[in-house]
This record gives structure tokens, sequence and C-alpha cells, in this order.
């Protein structure tokens, strides 16, 4: 918030800050649990399509991805639930706690969405219990994204947050990417009646596998110097009280930035695939090849925006990220629609980079808009009521608009529109967090 621009000395210093060694242990931990977390959310939208045959069979390809969509964004609506359970129980009994429930509760939910049986042989139970596991997984992921923002944060040197801050971004564009060369794989390997009928669950099913391994590795992990602080304030009553008027001028701008950010990432790391391979027309291989080049770059990019922003700052970084979303959405649509591989990722080069500004300084001012004594869950429910209300039902939206409108460029108005709304509240509310006390409060 607004706290001062110059970097205090801990309130507790007996506590101790990590050293370099436990930094890196501290970042392989959260990477390798956020891998996993949005393996299992990004191959859902990889097989939206395929999903939408066997769970919401209606003989309209377009009525089925549709419904497969919708459901993608049905576990937005239990993330802001999430987010009221696990958020404050970041707050009290530690960010540890909240990333181990996530990571398991994740990796065993994703396993259940493939073991369910399809349609054709269970009716209408199919459909209703994937919807009951979207709800679950989206509750998980509810924790999960913010807990690991907020962990990285407070773990970072200052002068590198926004750095540290991208090991999250990165690692869960490394995620979608992998599992974009999965689907390729699975694709290229497999006949199509064979990949519809039971192809597509092998990485759902194999998920409780990386879950397992991301929980060993996060359970060694000790929990941050800002967190022990906080908590000692908490045990001796001398814990600062935020105003109501901060919480809601941090809602507020939370919700903002990460809207747009929510928006920008599922459309491209979930819409575009399908966008391509559907009412582009492309060829399925060529849309997956086409997405996971430009998504290689955009975990390069990740980094390089985190060295930015520590270099000129949160908000510039930001603004730069939603102008460049609200001036280039539109050419970018215009560019894929003419289903040319390589116009295609000529168009989503930029836009990527813009997604990574977006995402780098969302995480960062996570961490530096709220006081720590109510950081987890302060962050959490803005993220996700932000996620729950714009980005989830981005990629339904975008689809809706293509059947409705029979215009390919169509689904670039709704990042505009979220784009000037995110951006005429944080231009003029959103402060410079560069260097902020992150211990304060």
């Amino acid at each position: 918030m607004e706290q001062g621009t110059s970097q205090q000395p801990a309130a507790n210093p007996q506590v101790g800050e990590p050293s370099a060694t436990e930094r890196r242990r501290q970042m392989v931990a959260i990477g390798i649990g956020n891998f996993m977390e949005w393996f299992d959310f990004a191959i859902y939208g990889y097989f939206a399509a395929i999903i939408g045959a066997q769970f919401f069979p209606s003989g309209d390809a377009t009525a089925e991805m549709l419904s497969a969509l919708a459901v993608f964004a049905v576990g937005f609506i239990s993330r802001p639930v999430g987010a009221l359970i696990l958020g404050p129980m970041g707050d009290r009994i530690g960010r540890k706690a909240v990333l181990m429930i996530t990571v398991l509760g994740m990796g065993v939910i994703t396993a259940l969405i493939g073991l369910t049986p399809a349609y054709a042989t269970i009716g209408i139970a199919a459909p209703i219990i994937v919807v009951v596991l979207r709800l679950l997984q989206g509750a998980m992921v509810g924790g999960e994204w913010t807990s690991a923002a907020t962990y990285i944060g407070e773990s970072a040197p200052p002068k590198k947050r926004a750095l540290y801050a991208s090991v999250v971004t990165a690692t869960a564009g490394l995620a979608f990417l992998v599992g974009t060369f999965f689907a390729v794989a699975l694709t290229a390997m497999m006949e199509d009646d064979a990949l519809n009928s039971w192809g597509w669950r092998i990485p759902f099913i194999a998920s409780v596998l990386m879950g397992v391994v991301a929980l060993y590795i996060r359970r060694r992990l000790s929990d941050t110097a800002v967190f022990n602080t906080v908590s000692a304030k908490r045990i001796a009553g001398t814990i600062e009280k935020t105003s109501t008027g901060l919480r809601v001028k941090a809602f507020i701008m939370t919700f903002a930035f990460s809207g747009i950010f929510g928006v920008a990432l599922y459309y491209f790391v979930t819409y575009m695939n399908n966008y391509l391979s559907g009412p582009v027309g492309m060829d399925r291989f060529d849309a997956l090849l086409t997405t996971g080049i430009v998504m290689v770059i955009y975990v390069i990019f990740n980094p390089v925006v985190g060295v930015l922003t520590d270099r000129f700052g949160r908000k510039p970084m930001n603004h730069i990220g939603i102008i460049g979303l609200i001036v280039w959405s539109l050419p970018a649509f215009m560019l894929m629609a003419t289903a040319s591989p390589f116009l295609s990722i000529v168009a989503l080069v930029p836009f990527a980079f813009f997604v990574a500004c977006t995402a780098v300084t969302n995480n960062v001012l996570l961490v530096e808009v709220f006081p720590a004594s109510i950081r987890s869950s302060g962050s959490a429910i803005g993220y996700n009521v932000a996620y729950a209300a714009l980005a989830g039902p981005g990629p339904l939206i975008a689809a809706w608009l293509v059947a409705s409108t029979g215009s390919l460029i169509s689904p670039a108005y709704y990042v505009i529109i979220v784009g000037v709304f995110s951006l005429a509240i944080l231009w003029p509310m959103l402060k410079e967090t560069k260097g902020v006390d992150i211990s304060h409060g």
C-alpha cells in the first residue's frame, strides 16, 4: 500500500532472512508445485473440444465446445470460495500449509476427472461429476497462485522481487507449454478414435503422481521470515490493524490488474489453440505447434519482464502491458484469422510480451499492495474475484462472440473492453510500489 518507498529493516531481526541456498530451494519448490498445478489446469483447456464431445454430446461441434468452455468457466466460480477458505489459512497458519493443501488437492481432483466415465457410459451423471470436480479444482487453484506469489515475494531479495515473482508466472507458462506439446504428441501418435475415447485421459490421470512429488518437495520448506514476524506479533497482540479504506483500495486495484492479466492469459493459453483449430480452420496439429512455439517465447519473456520491472518499476511495466493489449488485440486477431501459422506467430509474439508484463507485475503487486497481516487473504480474494468475474468467462465469451457474430476478430473486443476498464482504475490509483517494506503490518 502507500507504506513509503524505502526498504526498512525487518521488524523481527532474529527470524533471519533465507540464505542463497534456501532461496534456490524455495524457488524450485514453488516452481515445481506451480508447474504441476497449472499443467493440470491447462490440459482441460487443450482438450476442451474432446471433453465437450465426451461429456456434453449434442452432435454440434460448436455447442459441444461452448459446453466444455462453460464448464471451464465454472471452475472460476469456486475460486473465490477457495480464496475465502485458504487465504485466511495462509495468514493464520502459514503460507507453506496452504501450498501443500493446494498441490495435493489439485493432483487428486484432476486425476478423478481423467477417470470419470463418458456420457455414453453413465449418462447425465458424467457431466454432473465433471462440473463438481471442476468446482473443487477451482477452489484449489483459488489458493495456489496467490499463496505461491506471496511465498516467493516474501522470500525474495528486495531488489529482485519482480524477477523472483516471474518464477511463478514462467512456470505456469511452462506448464501450458508442456501441456501443448503433450497434446501435440498425443495428436500425432494416436488415431482420432483412440485419442477421443481414452488418450486424452492420460495426462489427467498422471497428475496424481506429479502431485505427490510436488507435495514431497514443498513439505521440506520453512515458512517465510515475514510470516514468522507477523505470527509473533499476532501472538503478542501487537499486530497493526489495516483501515477499511486501505483494504477497499487494495481490493479495487487487485481486481483491475488481476482482471486484465487473467483475461489475456486465458485467451492466450486456453482459447487461442481452440480458436485457431476451430473457427479459423487451421489444422489441429499446426494450431498446437503454433501456440507451443509462442509459449516458449512467453516463458522467456517472463524473467526478462521481471528484470525490467525491478529496474524501471511496477507501474510503467504494468501500463505497457495493458495499453499493448488494448492496441494490439484487434490486429492480432486479424492476422490469426488468415489461418496462416506464420502470421499467427507474428500476431501472438507481441501479445505474449504484453501478457508477460501484466503477469509479472500482477504477482509482485499482489505482495506489495497488501500489508503482511492480510496479504494471503486479501490478495487471494481480490485476485480470484477478478478471475471469476472477468477471466474465467473469457474463453466462453470469445467463443460465443464468434458463434453469434460470425466475425473472427470479435473476441478482440472483450480484451479491449477489460483493458480500458482496468487502465481507467489503475492509472490514477496505482502508486509505484518498488522498494516498499513488505514486512509492514
